[in-house]
């Protein structure tokens, strides 16, 4: 069956250029011209990804994320013609899994939604189950929980985790961690890394300021703290 795209753009020849393309790489595209209509479209019609520009009138790319946010994970990648780093952060922080700025080629677009697609559905390690501590990932299916709690974390959010509980006490540089998520065509940067590992620490952590599981490792990344309290993949 084909994956559904959700194409939010107040500009219709964007609109129009991206649906023809996608189209024609056999997705089903469905359209919205701004935020508020968005929030509708993708109640309807279940989107498998959304892609999001961020200037817009009545409600922009920013206020969309954070009222959808609230009622899905679906992946989001950002379109964004702003060059400055901190809006790409802000829409990292609020849940975005990726984003792409304009303007783009249609096969790097392509290559990015294959890569968070494949991402929302699966992860390219052995093991179906990983544990350590409280925490329990199933890739199967695609949970997170701890102390038993469900935690509802974004692809790629989902994605760094398995990838640095998979191997636990190794360090991950950000750099290994960017390339991992986004495949090696990323225009990404190393902030991009630290923002996903401050979503999880909020919620996978009781004292985020202080983290027991996702520790730092200064001057080289980030690396997931070995537990001797309960098993390792199962």
């Amino acid at each position: 069956m084909s994956k559904t795209i959700l194409v939010v753009d107040d500009k219709a020849n964007v609109r129009t250029l991206v649906r023809e393309y996608l189209t024609a790489e056999n997705f089903r595209v469905v359209m919205a011209e701004n935020g508020q209509n968005a929030l509708y479209t993708a109640r309807q019609e279940k989107p498998d990804l959304i892609l999001l520009d961020i200037m817009m009138p009545e409600m922009d790319g920013f206020g969309f994320i954070r009222a959808y946010r609230k009622e899905s994970d679906t992946p989001i990648i950002l379109l964004t013609a702003r060059l400055e780093e901190s809006d790409k952060v802000i829409g990292l922080e609020l849940g975005a899994d990726d984003y792409i700025t304009k303007p783009f080629g249609m096969r790097e677009m392509l290559a990015r939604i294959h890569t968070v697609l494949r991402r929302s559905g699966q992860i390219p390690h052995p093991g179906r189950r990983l544990q350590i501590g409280e925490i329990l990932l199933d890739r199967e299916t695609h949970t997170v929980t701890v102390s038993g709690r469900p935690v509802h974390l974004t692809p790629s959010e989902f994605d760094l985790l398995a990838l640095l509980m998979n191997a636990p006490g190794r360090v991950f540089s950000r750099l290994d961690l960017l390339e991992d998520l986004q495949g090696t065509s990323f225009e990404g940067v190393a902030r991009t890394i630290d923002v996903h590992v401050r979503n999880l620490r909020t919620k996978i952590e009781s004292d985020p300021a202080n983290p027991r599981y996702l520790e730092t490792v200064f001057g080289i990344g980030y690396r997931f703290a070995e537990s001797t309290s309960s098993g390792h993949g199962q």
